[in-house]
């Protein structure tokens, strides 16, 4: 499979979705249309789960997501738990020191997905 580079922008975060196992989500998502952007992304991670190495390992480095990205990040999230084995799976989550919300919504996630997170603080 070929890898997936997305430069972020000021509504969109960057994106890497290397084969090699190691994916990143990085900077602002507060794009109108988010289902334009992420869908393609869910697509590709879904023909990837078939053939992933050992481990993924998802960095998620968001300083701000609205409602709408807040839902395809979580579909993500979801998809990766319901697919990879325990243990084959590691989601990093960073959150900038102070940043309780961020942090929070972390730990929401990682709640409602009954999933293990490594928090971040930078």
């Amino acid at each position: 499979m070929e890898p997936v580079y997305i430069e972020g922008t000021k509504r969109t975060p960057f994106v890497s979705l290397d084969p090699s196992g190691k994916f990143k989500i990085r900077g602002r998502s507060i794009q109108e249309n988010p289902s334009g952007f992420f869908e393609p992304l869910i697509t590709w991670i879904r023909s990837y789960i078939g053939s992933y190495p050992d481990t993924i390992t998802l960095d998620i480095e968001l300083e701000y997501f609205n409602s709408g990205s807040s839902r395809y990040i979580l579909d993500i999230l979801d998809l990766l738990r319901k697919e990879i084995p325990q243990g084959e799976l590691t989601i990093n989550w960073y959150f900038e020191y102070g940043d309780d919300d961020l942090l929070e919504r972390g730990q929401y996630y990682e709640s409602i997905l009954n999933v293990k997170f490594n928090f971040i603080e930078f």
